[in-house]
């Protein structure tokens, strides 16, 4: 593994690039992880998994996450996401190690409707795995926040948040998980996020800015298969998150594509086995396949 770094519209974000052994010029692949992620969380060993199996693969920080650069600090920001995977795109396709004709692209969790979101509008991409996917529209959003009103008021809030920013340069931050604070992003005892062994790193901070629910609420996923004509694997499991949101965005895809139904929660996917090579071992047979 080697730290790298990457220009994205004059910020400099910060990456790991995994190399596989013995290959001259391997196909390329963009990892990245859920909401709020940092690069260690899940996408790092997503792309050490995929370069082991023969694939240069790249994990990075977004825009104001993590190692690299960008203000304000942790707002999520799908807009940006999108445009973030375009420049890592564009990183790996001019490295000497990768064949820049050769590339695909792995999101888990939130950066499913990332990965999508670029890959509608970048022929550079040529096939797409997407792993316990989180993808949602206006509908899917009311049921995971308890309804319109729920949704309506966060948004609100957002706005809110954001305005006083703009006033101010305060960030208005709430815990991304906790099991005490309701204000919470998601406000359960979630193991992976609050176990240090686990998801609760020092490289993760657990901030949420408030100011983001708006662009992650309005953001429409289930709109942008109609416009992926790339081949396309899901790996996803019942008991994992929305599994409603991976079959309407499959049924929309137009191009060639595949969901392999398997077992596991939506944390399982991020670091427990089976289910973690089960993931990567499918998108890395999709791979094969699609971009030789």
């Amino acid at each position: 593994m080697s730290k790298i770094t990457f220009d994205a519209d004059g910020v400099t974000l910060t990456g790991n690039l995994y190399l596989p052994e013995g290959v001259e010029q391997a196909p390329g692949v963009v990892v990245t992880g859920t909401w709020t992620s940092v690069k260690e969380l899940m996408a790092d060993r997503y792309a050490q998994r995929l370069a082991e199996r023969g694939y240069a693969a790249l994990s990075f920080d977004f825009t104001g996450f993590g190692e690299s650069e960008g203000e304000p600090r942790e707002v999520e920001s799908p807009a940006q996401k999108v445009r973030d995977i375009h420049h890592a795109l564009t990183f790996l396709a001019g490295h000497p190690a990768v064949d820049g004709d050769r590339l695909g692209a792995l999101g888990i969790c939130a950066a499913a409707m990332y990965m999508a979101g670029n890959t509608a509008h970048d022929p550079r991409v040529k096939a797409l795995a997407l792993v316990a996917p989180w993808l949602h529209d206006a509908t899917i959003c009311e049921a995971a926040y308890g309804g319109a009103d729920e949704v309506a008021e966060k948004i609100k809030i957002g706005r809110e948040a954001r305005s006083r920013y703009d006033e101010t340069g305060e960030i208005d931050y709430v815990p991304v998980v906790s099991a005490t604070d309701p204000r919470a992003a998601m406000p359960f005892d979630i193991d992976f996020y609050l176990n240090p062994a686990r998801g609760g790193i020092p490289a993760w901070p657990n901030h949420f800015a408030v100011m983001a629910w708006p662009g992650w609420l309005t953001y429409d996923s289930i709109a942008l298969a109609p416009q992926i004509n790339q081949p396309t694997m899901i790996v996803h499991s019942e008991d994992a998150a929305i599994p409603e949101g991976a079959q309407r965005f499959h049924a929309g895809l137009a191009g060639p594509k595949d969901i392999y139904w398997t077992q596991g929660t939506q944390f399982d996917f991020y670091d427990t086995e089976p289910q973690v090579t089960v993931a990567v071992d499918t998108a890395a047979a999709h791979f094969g396949r699609t971009l030789g």
